[in-house]
């Protein structure tokens, strides 16, 4: 069981890691990228990743971390340890799961779906082409840091931890 618990431990690190980078290159660079442009082709280029986005490889990573981060949750929830490792294992689960996956539920992909039904060249989206970057990265940085936060939880769990 220690070699899953490492196992499951190890797959929640760097997916966590690796979304946060993914996360933090928008925050940092893409989205102020994108609002420099002209506002429809700020806008199109938004709704054309939005569309290239739900890939296997993404959704594969980004629902991937999920799982293992479900499974310690549970697993630091019903076995809590004395040796330190079960709050670090339910913290980054819990920030992971709430502060990525269910604030890109909540927050980003509804943004994204508005965004879809605009029109690049109509001036009625130049105003709702604004919001969306300001409120979209927003939300982002919530995602980045949760990610990030996450990632350093299961990281000190990995360095406290006794994994046979």
């Amino acid at each position: 069981m220690d070699q899953v618990l490492f196992t499951l431990t190890l797959v929640a690190t760097l997916g966590c890691g690796l979304i946060a980078g993914v996360f933090f290159a928008f925050s940092s660079f893409v989205m102020s990228a994108l609002a420099r442009l002209p506002p429809n082709e700020g806008l199109a280029a938004m709704q054309s990743i939005n569309i290239t986005v739900l890939n296997r490889l993404f959704l594969g990573v980004f629902l991937g971390t999920a799982a293992p981060c479900l499974a310690l949750l549970v697993w630091s929830l019903l076995r809590w340890r004395g040796d330190g490792v079960s709050p670090y294992l339910m913290a980054g689960s819990a920030l992971y799961l709430v502060g990525c996956v269910l604030v890109t539920i909540v927050a980003n992909i509804p943004r994204n779906e508005s965004l879809a039904s605009l029109v690049p060249g109509d001036p009625a989206a130049e105003s709702q082409w604004a919001r969306y970057v300001r409120d979209w990265t927003a939300w982002n940085h919530v995602r980045a840091g949760a990610s990030l936060a996450a990632a350093t939880s299961f990281g000190i769990a990995l360095g406290r931890g006794s994994f046979g």
